[in-house]
């Protein structure tokens, strides 16, 4: 959360609000899985910036990374949490509020 005002604002969870972030969860909150590079074309990132900010929501505990092989090829598949999928409604709802003129 971004603070501790009134304000729906500060409801907005930080985590999820950068844009990248914020692509990802969406794009995950769509689909029970997805693979690292589906998801990469789908939000129009590049591996390393992907990495990255799958880290970040991994260690939040709101991204779960599996990791397998198909035949000799590595290949990630990425998923939320039930705290993700929670986290992300909840900002879902919090914005959607915003936008609806509701300061509170």
């Amino acid at each position: 959360m971004s603070g501790n005002g009134s304000h729906l604002r500060h409801q907005l969870d930080d985590l999820i609000h950068a844009p990248v972030r914020l692509s990802i969860m969406a794009a995950l909150a769509a689909a029970d899985k997805a693979e690292f590079r589906f998801l990469r074309d789908t939000i129009e990132v590049s591996d390393s910036l992907l990495s990255k900010h799958i880290i970040t929501l991994e260690e939040a505990g709101y991204v779960e990374v599996e990791k397998v092989f198909v035949g000799k090829r590595p290949r990630t598949w990425l998923s939320l949490t039930d705290a993700g999928r929670r986290a992300f409604q909840d900002y879902v709802s919090v914005l959607k509020r915003l936008t609806e003129g509701s300061p509170r």
